[in-house]
């Protein structure tokens, strides 16, 4: 049986937060790119243990459950999100959007990131913490809307860091943005943006019902996000 609201002490979700924000300065300030996939597998695993071990939250309540239904879920929008990308760069409108220096020049670099640091660094660890974890410590003591409101804005703010030199990585950004408050307004539209798709993911746990789902589409954006940005840059300097 769940306790009730009241009886719950806050504890183990002020851990979970802090957990997140601590890992978020290591993992962008401290530690070299070589530790950030164990790192961050690391992270999930602690918050993990400290929804399921310590708050004693079910399985179905981290969205471990349902994966049949997640994969439905996860391949239908993940194509969705395919056919916007390509359609996004065969217009030159938007094309330069996906003109980004993260994305390596060097292949083996650029299928690393795109099939191993993105799915299991990034997604992994945010699909855990944001959509799993979060939302379970904090729906079973707040209810469901500081769930879904608290997971997407710390969702938000945990992309200050990664987007502080967006800018100057991405060609399209670099032009939208340019000037004194160039790098506020990056910052500024990376964590509303992130948000808003914070809710978007979270409608796709909820929906589904499994982590499975919103781990897929993840991937998905952000893996194809860096193969089309490196065959973009192959293909000029071809």
């Amino acid at each position: 049986m769940v306790p009730a609201a009241s009886d719950v002490t806050a504890a183990p979700a002020v851990t979970a937060v802090g957990v997140l924000a601590a890992a978020n300065v290591v993992s962008n300030r401290v530690l070299p790119r070589s530790w950030y996939v164990p790192w961050n597998m690391a992270v999930a695993l602690g918050l993990t243990v400290i929804a399921l071990g310590w708050d004693r939250r079910s399985p179905h309540e981290v969205g471990f459950v349902e994966w049949r239904q997640g994969l439905r879920w996860g391949a239908g929008t993940a194509g969705g999100v395919t056919a916007l990308y390509l359609c996004g760069l065969a217009l030159p409108a938007t094309r330069e959007l996906f003109d980004d220096d993260r994305a390596s020049e060097e292949l083996s670099r650029l299928l690393f990131d795109a099939f191993v640091a993105v799915p299991l660094g990034t997604v992994v660890l945010e699909e855990v913490a944001f959509r799993g974890v979060v939302p379970a410590l904090f729906e079973s003591r707040w209810g469901p809307r500081a769930g879904v409101g608290g997971a997407a804005a710390l969702f938000g703010l945990w992309h200050v860091l990664p987007s502080w030199t967006l800018g100057s990585a991405n060609a399209g950004v670099r032009t939208a943005v340019e000037g004194p408050s160039g790098r506020l307004l990056t910052v500024t539209g990376s964590v509303l943006g992130t948000a808003a798709a914070g809710v978007a993911f979270s409608w796709l746990r909820r929906r589904s019902g499994s982590l499975l789902a919103p781990v897929i589409l993840h991937t998905s954006t952000n893996s194809l996000g860096y193969l089309l940005a490196g065959a973009l840059r192959h293909w000029r300097a071809s």
